[in-house]
Formats: structure tokens, sequence, C-alpha cells
């Protein structure tokens, strides 16, 4: 049920970049300026995944799967009905908000079922149906697009939502604290306001003319938020992302690491779709299949990573590993180094944790990689939207 989940999740994310053009001709906007489409949806996953740990353990973790998977379908129902780009993105927020408490709960449920040793081998058990997402969803929203309407688009979410609510139901664990900690309201408003802010800069950052002076302002203040929280995490018992995790080896370096390397690859998925539609002049089918090869690619290094990790070692791997991630941005070639890069640096995160300290460690993980993603969306597209391409992408579409 949890793959399910991530099938439908992964699933919207991919179909919906490769309809994006099809989007800004119906909405009446530019390409780029959809991207709010995108961050809006990964910023709410983002700065809601923290209480999504708090809600499983005070509520247990099959009701607040249910209750994602319940509001992920409606909203995608609310993102095919919309009228205009404001609706379109409103709708996104809840959508992100659900999908916060479906991927750190479920990945929670697998950390608590399987023992450290089997931890690697279940967690590519789970994501591999789930790589079907981003195989299937380019070319299934190109042909959607390509035949019917990009409504259609979100409409697909409807049957998924439904048989991954009646796994949940039959199959889903129920985990839940008999002393759940109490909710930092404090830190979560620091936190949220100050993620929040910042990305907002690095998304109308070229866009919209506000003076040097007011820019900085606003960085000042965002920076000094999430400063503020990383203070106020180190005095209270319960904060809402405990920040002394780092303290341990692995887990520092696989978050920040990835953290890195998500700010290169995140604007990939939603700039190559514009450049394969509008800058080369491909229809919206074309396009979704030039996607699928690194998805497949993907999904064969899920089945390689176990053995070549235990052959080389984690320190090994990802230093070359790295290295041809950078290469394989510069040829467009993402899928086979980005999964192994991933794959590596997911199963060490957890290697030196405790089992008590487990879910917020998921947590953690999971908030950094999807605020690693929304900033990594907005510095490609803005690289994109402040150079040439950029002037293509918008003159293509009037």
């Amino acid at each position: 049920m949890v793959a399910t989940a991530l099938f439908m999740e992964q699933l919207d994310s991919t179909i919906v970049n490769t309809g994006i053009p099809a989007m800004a001709a119906s909405l009446g906007v530019t390409p780029l300026s959809l991207k709010a489409v995108v961050t809006s949806y990964i910023l709410s996953l983002a700065v809601s995944i923290p209480i999504s740990g708090w809600l499983a353990e005070r509520y247990g973790s099959r009701r607040i799967f249910m209750l994602a998977v319940a509001l992920f379908t409606l909203s995608s129902v609310l993102c095919g009905l919309a009228v205009n780009s404001t609706m379109l993105i409103a709708a996104r927020v809840p959508q992100g908000i659900a999908a916060a408490m479906m991927m750190p709960v479920g990945r929670m449920a697998i950390l608590r079922t399987f023992p450290k040793a089997e931890l690697l081998q279940a967690m590519n058990f789970v994501i591999i149906p789930a790589l079907l997402g981003p195989l299937l969803g380019p070319t299934v929203g190109g042909l959607i697009v390509h035949w019917f309407t990009w409504r259609e688009i979100f409409f697909v979410n409807i049957p998924v939502g439904l048989l991954a609510l009646w796994f949940a139901k039959n199959y889903m664990p129920n985990y839940k604290s008999d002393t759940p900690r109490p909710l930092d309201v404090r830190g979560l408003l620091l936190f949220a306001s100050g993620a929040g802010l910042l990305s907002w800069l690095l998304e109308v950052f070229g866009e919209i003319d506000l003076p040097g002076g007011t820019v900085a302002m606003l960085a000042a203040v965002a920076l000094g938020l999430l400063a503020a929280y990383g203070w106020h995490a180190g005095r209270v018992p319960y904060p809402l992302l405990r920040l002394s995790l780092f303290g341990t080896r692995t887990f520092r370096v696989s978050v920040l690491g990835g953290f890195a390397t998500r700010l290169g690859v995140g604007g990939m998925p939603f700039l190559l779709p514009l450049l394969y539609q509008l800058g080369l002049g491909f229809p919206a089918w074309q396009s979704g299949l030039l996607m699928m090869p690194a998805a497949i690619a993907a999904m064969a290094m899920k089945a390689l990573a176990a053995p070549m990790l235990k052959r080389f070692g984690y320190r090994q791997v990802l230093i070359v590993n790295t290295l041809l991630v950078a290469c394989a941005i510069a040829s467009y070639s993402l899928g086979l180094f980005n999964s192994l890069q991933f794959s590596s640096m997911n199963s060490m995160a957890y290697a030196d944790i405790n089992d008590a300290d487990t879910a917020m460690a998921s947590t953690m993980a999971s908030t950094l990689q999807q605020m690693s993603m929304s900033f990594g969306l907005a510095f490609g597209t803005g690289g994109v939207d402040a150079g040439v391409v950029g002037g293509i992408l918008d003159a293509a579409t009037g």
C-alpha cells in the first residue's frame, strides 16, 4: 500500500511536468510562470512533513495514511477543475500537505517493520513499483494532452487513490505511540515561515521588480527565521526537527549530501519537457517518451545498488558516482546515476540511527529532501528565465 501511494504521488509529480505547456496555453500564462504549480506543491509538502510524524504517533499510522490518500485524491479533483492558474496553485497546496503525510508515514512504517539488515532491500522493494510513476507519468501525460485536455492529468489519481485506500484499510500496520511527544508549535511557525519566505524569494527572483535592498532584507528575514529555529530547537525537549541528529556522521553526510545533489537536479524534470516541446518543437507525447529512459535506468539501478555498495562501500561509490551525476546532468542521462546516488544516501542515513530516533530521522530526511528539490527547481528555472533559453520558451507561446 505504501508503494501504491508513492506511485500515485510520483505519477502526479511527473505527469504534470509534461502538461505544463498545454496548461499555460489554456490558462493564458507563460510556461515558466507555472513553476509555481510545482513549487507550491513541493514547498507545502516540505513544511508539512515535520508534523506528519507527530500526527502518526498521536492518531496512528493507518488513520493518518488513509486521511492523506483521501485528501490527495480530492485535491487532484480540484486541480482538474481549476479555471485559472491561481486556483490551480491553491489546489496544489493541500495536495502537497497530503503527500507530506503519505510519504514519511509510509517510510516510518517500513523502518519499524523491517530490521536494519533488510532495510535497503525492503526500501527498494517499495520504491521500484513507485518508480513506475516517473516511468509512466511523462508518457501518459503527453498522451492525455495529445488526445484529451490537461485536466484529465489530475483525474488519473482517482482510481489509484481509491486502490491505495483499500490497501491501507486492509494491510497498513497501525503504529501509534502511547505517550506522543507534544507538538512544537513555535518551532513549526519559525521553520515554515522561514522556509516558505526563502523559497518564494528564489521562485520570484527575476520575475518581479523588487529593489535590491528589499530582496536583501527579505532574504535576511528568511535566514533569520531559520536561524531562530535552530536556536529554539536546541532549547526545547521536543523540537519539531531534532537538529542534534546531525551529530551522527552517516546521517549528516547522507542528508546534506543529498540536499546538495538535488540542488543540481531539482529543476531538470520541469525544464526538460519545456525544452523538448517549446525549444525543439516535439509534441507532448514524444516529449513524454523522451523522459522514459531516465526512469527505466533508475529502476534498473535499484536492483544493482545493494551489491555495488556491498562490494565497494559507501565512500567509494558516492565519491565516484557524484562525479558521474554531474556528467549525467550535462548529457541529460539522469536516471542511472541519480538512482544509485539517492539509494546509497537514503539507506546510509539510517545506518547509525537508534530505533527510537528513526521516526524523527525519517521526518528530517524527507523535509530537507523536498526543500532541496524546491530550491533546485527555483535555481534551475531562475537561471533559464534570466537567460536566452527563457526568452525562447516565452516567445514560443506568444
